[in-house]
């Protein structure tokens, strides 16, 4: 979509920024190569609406910009790469701090942008409002 609208260019030259701030803060060693932006794609999710735990091979750095979030709408689910490492730990406490969560969710929000490494497994549980939650899904690459 970048290399056909207008407007999605103008966007990804918008995120282009960031990603290369959230790449400065991985410390990535990425020599002469620059992140460039391999695809973007448009999620309506109506009512009912899932995407099941996934992740995005050949890609380094995947992302989400919300649009429109009606108030309760999911946000992005993000999995514990170590979770299958977890055969005989104990369920955690109701509360538990974040950083030893299986699972974290990040809260959607209108105008929000969220980045993550492409190999972090994610998804986006059923959304429960009557209006659509609309954003755009971004992949970045390197080589």
């Amino acid at each position: 979509m970048q290399r056909l609208s207008p407007t999605f260019a103008a966007l990804a030259r918008e995120l282009d920024r960031h990603v290369a701030r959230f790449a400065r803060e991985l410390q990535f060693a990425l020599g002469a190569r620059a992140l460039v932006m391999t695809d973007c794609w448009v999620n309506i999710m109506g009512r009912g609406a899932v995407q099941g735990l996934h992740l995005h091979p050949h890609a380094t750095i995947s992302g989400v910009y919300y649009v429109a979030v009606p108030a309760g709408a999911p946000g992005l689910k993000l999995e514990d790469p170590r979770l299958e490492r977890f055969m005989a730990a104990p369920p955690r406490a109701r509360g538990a701090q974040r950083r030893n969560r299986a699972w974290v969710t990040m809260r959607a929000r209108t105008g929000q942008l969220v980045l993550f490494e492409s190999w972090l497994r994610h998804e986006v549980p059923a959304n429960l409002e009557a209006r659509e939650r609309v954003s755009i899904s971004f992949n970045y690459n390197w080589f």
